[in-house]
């Protein structure tokens, strides 16, 4: 384990109110900050961090690769910042973009034509952990002259089949 000032910061806190809350069990404060010792890295470990991890949304960054794009798709929004940022695929042609993301998942629909829109490919990114996240993460890239000009990542409302509206 690396240990990181937040960490640290995190485990006073976390003993402090422990020996905040003993205190009002017995007065005796030697023996509530020796309890409180033993108990705070117990209360991080199963209380705290559990806690703080259901609350945060953070979630791992993954260089891009293809393989585990194709294979995971679930994953994938742990590779998306890194293909933006490094513009992997702006200017890359259809071909390119089919070879490294798989098969298109849908196309966008275009109002004008009243039709799917071959310039704007969509595939799905997984749903990003946390226990209040109600959107799923998805990914638009569009196409002009059989290249990549922009890649625009967005969230749609998670649905069931089964649900009734």
């Amino acid at each position: 384990m690396i240990i990181t000032p937040l960490l640290v910061i995190f485990l006073i806190v976390v003993f402090v109110l422990l020996f905040l809350f003993l205190n009002t069990v017995d007065k005796r404060k030697w023996l509530s900050a020796i309890i409180s010792l033993v108990l705070t890295p117990f209360v991080f470990f199963f209380m705290f961090y559990p806690f703080l991890n259901i609350i945060s949304s953070y979630h791992h960054q993954k260089y891009f690769n293809s393989e585990a794009w194709i294979e995971e798709p679930a994953l994938r929004y742990e590779m998306i910042d890194n293909i933006i940022k490094t513009d992997t695929l702006i200017g890359a042609s259809k071909a390119n973009v089919k070879t490294l993301l798989g098969e298109v998942e849908w196309l966008s629909w275009d109002d004008a034509q009243n039709t799917h829109d071959n310039n704007k490919w969509n595939y799905g990114l997984g749903i990003e952990p946390g226990a209040f996240n109600d959107k799923k993460e998805c990914v638009e890239i569009t196409f002009k002259n059989d290249k990549v000009i922009s890649i625009r990542p967005y969230q749609e409302e998670i649905t069931f089949e089964n649900e009734k509206k």
